[in-house]
C-alpha cells in the first residue's frame, strides 16, 4: 500500500500524489499543496509583486 498524501492547505487526501501538486518548505518541514491550493497561492504571490514585474 502506498503513502497517502494530504494537502496542507485544504486537507484533501489522495492515495497517489498527482504531478500537479507542489511542495513548499515551511517551519513544519516539507508541505504539499493540491492543484487548487497551488493555484490560489500563486495568485497571492503574484498579487504582491511590484508592478515593474509585469
Amino acid at each position: 500500500m502506498g503513502q497517502a498524501w494530504t494537502c496542507s492547505g485544504c486537507g484533501v487526501v489522495v492515495a497517489d500524489r498527482p504531478a500537479t501538486w507542489s511542495m513548499q518548505v515551511s517551519a513544519r518541514g516539507q508541505v504539499w499543496l493540491c492543484e487548487r491550493c497551488t493555484r490560489d497561492n500563486l495568485r497571492s504571490i503574484e498579487g504582491k509583486l511590484d508592478e515593474a514585474w509585469w
